[in-house]
């Protein structure tokens, strides 16, 4: 598969995390094409549209406002559309049980949101980079499940 870029959405309602996200995405030597809402429903409004560009990772937080994380996943991964679609839930603080919750729902991605820019680019990196690497490969995005 020859991909040039990387379609990523974050769904997150604090600018500067949004921001600070968009400065890593930058910085990494892979094409990214980050677009942001800052609630859950903006970004099922935009993932529900016929004319929306399906990313191949979408970063949500997960106390996200107006529909939660946990129900954007549920929606996500009932409709086939977005099958080859990795979500990832990060927060700052998130429980054992949260992310077990979210991994029943199908939640490829759980990180807790580390508090110092230099370790949540190394973080980001790491999860793009293997994102990146099972879009050129062809591997099989339904067992892709990671902890950070």
């Amino acid at each position: 598969m020859n991909k040039e870029f990387l379609n990523v959405i974050v769904a997150d309602n604090d600018e500067n995390t949004l921001i600070f996200f968009k400065n890593i995405f930058k910085e990494l030597k892979i094409s990214i094409k980050v677009q942001c809402f800052s609630s859950g429903k903006a970004l099922m409004e935009y993932l529900n549209n016929d004319d929306a560009v399906v990313p191949e990772i979408v970063f949500i937080k997960y106390s996200i406002p107006e529909k939660s994380s946990v129900e954007c996943i549920d929606e996500v991964k009932s409709n086939p559309r977005f099958c080859n679609m990795v979500t990832a839930i990060y927060d700052d603080e998130i429980t054992e049980d949260e992310i077990e919750e979210a991994f029943v729902k199908g939640n490829n991605i759980c990180m807790k949101k580390p508090s110092d820019f230099g370790t949540l680019k190394k973080v980001l990196t790491e999860v793009i980079t293997i994102n990146w690497q099972y879009h050129t490969s062809g591997l099989n995005k339904e067992n892709f499940i990671l902890k950070v």
